[in-house]
Parts: C-alpha cells; sequence; structure tokens
C-alpha cells in the first residue's frame, strides 16, 4: 500500500502543514500510522478526505459541520436525509447571509452618495453618519442607553 508523508500530502492537496496537522488535532483527520522514525504515513485515501473538507469549506461549511458531515459519510447504507437536511440549513443560512450583503451594498451606495470626497475629514458626511447612525447595535446611542459612553 503507498503512503505519503505529511509533506507529500500536503504538496499533493495543495494545504498547508500546518493546517494539516490541525485538522487532526481538531478530529478531522485521523491520525496516520506513524514509520520507524516516527514519520507519519498517511494512506491515500487521506488526499480525498481532505479534498471533502476543502470543498466543504469553500461551500460554507464550518469544521463542525463537516465533521457531521464526515460522520454521516461513515454509514453509507443509511438514508442520506440528514445529509439533505445540511445541505438545506446551508441554504437558508446563504440566502440570509446573501439578504445581509444586499443591504449593506444599499446602505454602503446611500453613504457614498453624502460625499464625493471634497469636504474636510471632519466635516465628512460618511463618516458623521456612521458616529450617529441608528441602525447598528454598537452605537453610541444604544450605548448611552446602557450607561456605558464616557
Amino acid at each position: 500500500m503507498q503512503t505519503l508523508t505529511i509533506g507529500e500530502l500536503a504538496q499533493v492537496c495543495e494545504i498547508n502543514l500546518e493546517t494539516l496537522r490541525y485538522y487532526e488535532r481538531v478530529g478531522l483527520m485521523q491520525p496516520p500510522p506513524r514509520s520507524s522514525s516516527g514519520h507519519r504515513q498517511y494512506p491515500a485515501s487521506a488526499a480525498e478526505r481532505l479534498v471533502f473538507i476543502r470543498r466543504a469549506q469553500s461551500l460554507g461549511f464550518t469544521l463542525t459541520e463537516i465533521r457531521e458531515l464526515l460522520h454521516l459519510k461513515r454509514e453509507p447504507g443509511e438514508l442520506c436525509a440528514d445529509v439533505v437536511k445540511s445541505i438545506d440549513t446551508k441554504l437558508v443560512e446563504v440566502e440570509k447571509k446573501i439578504a445581509d450583503l444586499r443591504s449593506i451594498r444599499i446602505a454602503l451606495g446611500k453613504m457614498k452618495e453624502l460625499c464625493h470626497g471634497d469636504c474636510l475629514i471632519g466635516d465628512c458626511p460618511i463618516l458623521e453618519n456612521l458616529e450617529h447612525s441608528s441602525k447598528p447595535s454598537g452605537t453610541k446611542r444604544s450605548l448611552r442607553k446602557q450607561g456605558r459612553t464616557s
């Protein structure tokens, strides 16, 4: 059976060595057997697992969610309803992020209309708007209500 060193696996999968070690520490990758000299000896299937992890990350799954998907993957004879449920949950999360990003884009566009860069920083309506806007929860107004401003 062909094995890969940590460096070879990292190179094949285009991943940083420390990331691979981290995946081992958090249980996404099984610690491989070691050679008599103490070097990790990964099976070729480790590359497939890394591809799975990286692809899931690129789709927005957290490491915890990926761990759950990997756990589900160990039961090939079971129905995939839990996998579909994970995808549905991720889709809802992505749709919310898209809506949030659209709101941010609109707000930034409106702020850009306030100033064209031809005033002094001390008079900049964009900075003034950021300081006195009542939308975000961390504004001075909401902090004053909590008695936390200086």
